[in-house]
């Protein structure tokens, strides 16, 4: 049985092939909708255009469980992290640009991968991660001196 991870590989495989590396670079976003009562993961430009779907059958009636978001999000970003360099680093998207996890109700859950425009890549989705300890940490150095 193929895990999630892989068949979201495969999908962005296929996503991928929509901008193909050499065509003049497209200005959009990914949004990678998940739909937890059906296991559907759904892709989409920032038109709304569907470029893939997949069902991923383990995710089906996801939504029985309260931290399904939280649950899907790692395996996404691993996904993704996993066909970086081969697939979407390939990808002929104009920077900036993100690929966005949104619920079913296309609400904006968290970026997954954003890349901007002096080729800094953030996987962990929170930009901020860890700034707060380091601010006081510099701060607490400052008063010692």
């Amino acid at each position: 049985m193929i895990t999630p991870e892989k068949q979201i590989q495969r999908a962005l495989r296929h996503v991928a092939e929509r901008f193909p590396q050499g065509n003049e670079p497209v200005l959009t976003d990914i949004v990678v909708r998940v739909f937890p009562h059906s296991g559907e993961v759904k892709f989409y430009d920032d038109d709304e255009r569907e470029l893939m779907r997949i069902v991923i059958p383990e995710w089906i009636h996801g939504s029985r469980d309260v931290d399904f978001y939280h649950k899907v999000t790692p395996i996404l970003r691993n996904a993704i992290s996993e066909v970086r360099t081969e697939v979407v680093d390939t990808m002929s998207l104009l920077r900036p640009y993100t690929f966005v996890m949104q619920d079913e109700d296309g609400e904006t859950l968290t970026d997954l991968y954003i890349v901007d425009d002096h080729e800094t890549v953030i996987i962990s989705g929170n930009l901020l991660e860890g700034v707060n300890e380091d601010l006081d940490s510099f701060l607490e150095e400052l008063m010692k001196e």
